[in-house]
């Protein structure tokens, strides 16, 4: 078998009520690259690329498929170091690697489809038959309602069954994040598990000082509480306080990973199958974070490939620790408005009660609806 055909389709949605996180930046459109490759068997696959859109087609379109035409899917591992050779020069992180992930996982899926067996069964078999999903969304709209809006959305989410929730945290002030988690903690009762991601918008003090009265509402993790640069200042946040320190959805392969696990920098690593080098470099990431006793919780935000390739990823991962009744790594389930996610698959992903069934069909198990794709694609 050989790969006769590449391509990067760039999608673009406007956003129905935009809405922002700690950054200040405002969402008003959502974007995606979604990769499509062709075999000469007449297979057709697909990966998903995290990150902006127009960026990872031109990198596709001008240095990875002119190396990839003409090569045999199932050799995997040497097209993932021949691809990231081929940009090791101009960059060893970032877009760069987005880009590669895109295609490694529409490789994963060329080899499950032609096998006819799912990818978890691929790399490595599967430790469960669902995961557990967590509702992501939390994001700024009114800063009149904020703390409204955060209840009624939780207790949305309840209603649907699911028993985790990731809020955003970040206004600038301590007492304003704080008002808002206590008041959620208190319409959705204790049993509801709450993390809060701060995308990477405190100084070390100031995460420190915002975690201390975050443990005492019983948050589970506290997420980018300072920049990714800052190494240091993750080991400082995480020595610090007694909660989970959890980052790595800006980081990117092994190499990158590796720095961090050194340090203990943080109790959660979370790499994007989409952006961290794709599946093959993941499993290797889930790896040294096993070898370190460091819990791997993926970040997932993107399509319904996106999606599925995490949950394929997710069921492959063992607990840590391995005990009698085991904590098994989450699904993060983003809930803003996103048609890529919801519309995309011929056959959504969709959850019960706040699980999500690993899937058994061939490959990634998403057939991709062709008329939504030219519905949103930039030509």
């Amino acid at each position: 078998m050989k790969i006769t055909d590449v391509i990067a389709h760039q999608l673009v949605v406007k956003v129905d009520e935009p809405f922002t996180s700690a950054r200040g930046q405002y969402y008003k459109t959502k974007g995606a690259c979604v990769v499509e490759i062709v075999t000469d068997s007449g297979l057709v696959v697909w990966g998903d690329c995290y990150g902006p859109a127009a960026v990872s087609r031109s990198i596709i379109e001008s240095v990875y498929k002119p190396a990839l035409i003409g090569l045999d899917p199932f050799d995997v591992e040497p097209i993932w170091e021949m691809l990231y050779n081929k940009i090791k020069d101009y960059g060893l992180s970032g877009m760069t690697i987005s880009a590669i992930s895109g295609v490694d996982i529409a490789l994963w899926d060329i080899i499950g489809k032609a096998l006819g067996q799912p990818v978890h069964k691929l790399i490595g078999g599967s430790f469960r038959k669902k995961v557990q999903a967590y509702a992501t969304g939390f994001y700024f709209k009114n800063f009149d309602r904020m703390n409204d809006e955060a209840v009624e959305e939780a207790l949305g989410y309840q209603a649907q069954g699911f028993k985790a929730i990731k809020m955003k945290i970040g206004l600038g002030n301590h007492r304003k994040d704080i008002s808002r988690v206590e008041a959620v903690r208190k319409a959705v009762g204790d049993d509801m598990e709450i993390m809060v991601d701060a995308n990477h918008s405190f100084t070390v003090p100031q995460a420190i000082t915002i975690g201390r009265e975050l443990e005492r509402l019983g948050v589970s993790w506290f997420e980018e509480p300072v920049s990714p640069e800052d190494l240091d200042g993750y080991v400082e946040v995480s020595q610090a306080l007694d909660m989970a320190v959890a980052g790595g959805e800006n980081e990117f392969t092994k190499y990158g990973f590796r720095r961090i696990l050194a340090a203990r920098a943080m109790d959660i690593v979370q790499p994007d199958v989409c952006a961290a080098g794709g599946i093959t470099e993941c499993k290797k990431i889930a790896a040294l974070a096993q070898a370190s006793a460091i819990a791997c919780v993926p970040h997932a935000w993107g399509t319904a490939i996106g999606l599925a390739a995490t949950i394929h990823y997710l069921a492959s991962l063992p607990e840590t620790p391995m005990c009698l009744f085991p904590i098994s790594p989450l699904l993060e389930y983003e809930q803003t408005f996103n048609p890529f996610r919801d519309q995309l698959a011929k056959e959504p992903i969709t959850h019960k009660d706040g699980y999500v069934d690993v899937c058994e069909r061939p490959g990634l198990g998403v057939d991709v609806d062709r008329a939504i794709l030219d519905k949103y694609r930039v030509k």
